[in-house]
């Protein structure tokens, strides 16, 4: 998506290429991009890819071109070129009237209606454990990408899959039922950290049978492999027998077991919802594995008679995806009980009868890559009008300086003590900055919770999500370098300007731009940047990908800093200009809360 100027040039340059050079290029060939920093100009067209049909070097065929763009486009002024780039500057006029058009449109930033429907499914957790830093970046993640979405014209619903069955449930349930005593969960110790003590409880009793019975297990076979015998060890340790005969008896209905199994669930929803608040983030549907996990059989049973699946001499019913470069899957065991995939296919037509969308997003680690690659793959066959439009957003792994995490272990960070632990640092280095001096204590503990909900977000966001990443809680939370801190300071900071502007009685809204036929380059700079906001925005959707407007807001705020480090505002004694520069601050500051709306973070009107 280009801008308003950008399509303006582009035009020119189409159009000196039918004039100049006696060639009509096709449609989509020109691109123009920003120019560096140290020449002059906005926007760069790169000449070498041109040069078979102007015929003629490059700096001549920008000469000729920018000559022609000069006399012919309005808004370009000038052009210089630098070897094969020809660089545009852009008149001072219409920046000034770019930016008061863009503060008199409310909805500037949000783009028009697109008549389709996203659904995004993030979160997934188990209802064995609290949620957890690699929770933090996939919710994130997903809330975000699903306000983005909204932004660019979709209708979207924000759902949640909970993984509430299976045998990693009985697990917990099962360390319970033997270790539990009774215990139920606390004002100091919420459902959710409760069912994952248990959880952490079974893998250590379950260790030390397995090393009980492996050294029985070598007394008795003094030949066999060690990881042979380890093996058997796993599977024939009691707790793991006892885990699986849990599990049978839930899918059967035992009374006693759903019973238990209700009540953990219960306090771990409990947990899960006050997590979620803190974080800020929510779901428009939940959907429940317990709910889902036999949809499926009627998709393998069509997929059967379409003779998209086949079924071995066992009887279980597998895919042949081996001619798409994929391997064989199975879809249904010889004694008939679903897999993963089958659960998925089925829960994929569930969501499409719920919600008939044209995309489907799913927010899931990297290691489930070949999961849905498969799944699309597998719905595609089966003809749904909705596979094309299913995305796995793949994130990497999120790691601390101490190392990676293993939930079963106990080593995990939990997000309600990062989130306790990021508040105290951000209140510890706010008071010590000395930013609250005029605060209530209310208030500055909305900002305390504010800063720290911004630093983990942002920091989580700004990178690609698919790269793996470092989380440095002490980096994320400074005041100074890309962080949600500064960019939330910088906002505070403009909102501070912008009151004092309307008590000095300064009328900026009533910019009369005719009075402004020059503007400083770094006036030119910022307003440029604000006006690419929408564009930023469409490359966001297009990609699902909030680190875009992540790194677009941080560096409209750095160089709105330059800008107002070099140029006064309240000592400018030339009213209009005066009153630009305040608009322009104006705009910055709702660009800025926009933006970190899309990743979910609040911005502080003072600090």
């Amino acid at each position: 998506m280009a801008s308003v100027v950008e399509k303006q040039i582009c035009e020119g340059i189409y159009a000196a290429f039918e004039e100049v050079f006696g060639e009509k290029l096709e449609e989509g060939k020109v691109a123009l991009q920003p120019t560096r920093k140290d020449f002059e100009g906005t926007y760069t067209f790169v000449t070498f890819p041109f040069l078979k049909i102007s015929k003629k070097k490059p700096e001549e065929t920008g000469e000729l071109i920018g000559q022609f763009l000069q006399e012919k486009v309005s808004v370009v002024t000038g052009f210089n070129v630098v070897k094969g780039f020809l660089n545009f500057v852009i008149a001072d006029a219409f920046w000034a009237g770019e930016l008061k058009k863009i503060s008199s449109d409310t909805d500037f930033g949000k783009l028009p209606s697109k008549g389709e429907k996203v659904m995004v499914e993030y979160s997934s957790p188990n209802t064995n454990k609290p949620l957890h830093l690699g929770h933090l970046r996939n919710n994130f993640l997903g809330f975000s990408v699903a306000r983005i979405m909204e932004a660019c014209g979709y209708d979207v619903l924000k759902t949640n899959l909970v993984n509430d069955r299976g045998i990693h449930i009985c697990k917990s349930m099962l360390a319970y039922q033997k270790f539990g005593n009774g215990e139920t969960p606390t004002a100091d110790l919420k459902g959710d950290k409760l069912v994952g003590n248990y959880y952490v409880k079974y893998d250590q009793e379950y260790k030390k049978e397995i090393s009980e019975l492996l050294e029985k297990l070598k007394a008795e076979n003094a030949e066999a492999e060690e990881k042979a015998l380890k093996d058997r060890a796993e599977k024939e340790a009691p707790l793991m027998l006892e885990a699986k005969e849990m599990l049978r008896k839930w899918e059967e209905g035992d009374t006693e077991t759903v019973a238990l199994w209700k009540k953990m669930n219960g306090w771990v929803y409990d947990g899960f919802n006050a997590t979620y608040t803190a974080m800020g983030v929510s779901f428009d549907k939940i959907y429940q594995e317990s709910e889902t996990y036999l949809l499926g059989k009627e998709v393998v049973e069509e997929g059967l008679g379409k003779g998209v699946f086949y079924r071995r001499d066992d009887g279980s019913v597998w895919v042949d995806l081996t001619p798409d470069g994929l391997d064989e899957k199975l879809l249904l065991r010889s004694d008939g009980t679903s897999v993963y995939m089958t659960q998925d296919m089925g829960t994929a037509d569930l969501k499409f009868k719920d919600f008939p969308m044209q995309q489907s997003v799913y927010v899931v680690g990297n290691e489930q890559d070949y999961h849905f690659k498969v799944l699309k793959l597998i719905m595609q066959k089966l003809g749904r009008s909705y596979a094309d439009g299913i995305f796995h957003l793949s994130y990497g792994m999120v790691d601390l300086p101490s190392g990676k995490m293993k939930s079963r272990e106990g080593t995990v960070v939990d997000a309600d003590d990062l989130i306790a632990d990021m508040t105290a640092t951000a209140k510890e280095r706010t008071e010590v900055l000395g930013k609250i001096d005029d605060f209530s204590s209310e208030e500055a503990q909305k900002l305390y919770s504010m800063l720290a909900l911004g630093a983990l977000k942002y920091y989580l966001l700004k990178v690609d999500p698919k790269k793996r990443m470092l989380f440095n809680p002490e980096e994320s939370i400074d005041f100074q370098g890309n962080t949600g801190v500064y960019i939330q300071y910088t906002h505070a900071k403009i909102r501070a300007i912008i009151r004092k502007a309307e008590l000095d009685g300064i009328d900026y809204k009533e910019l009369d731009t005719a009075q402004l036929t020059e503007l400083h380059p770094l006036e030119s700079e910022v307003i440029s940047m604000i006006t690419n906001y929408p564009q930023k925005v469409a490359e966001a959707g297009e990609h699902y990908a909030p680190s875009v407007v992540a790194n677009y807001v941080y560096d409209l705020a750095k160089t709105y800093s330059r800008f107002y480090a070099e140029l006064s505002i309240f000592g400018e004694e030339d009213v209009a200009k005066k009153s630009l520069r305040v608009l322009l601050s104006e705009q910055v500051s709702s660009i800025i809360a926009k933006g970190m709306f899309l990743l979910g973070v609040d911005v502080p009107e003072k600090m």
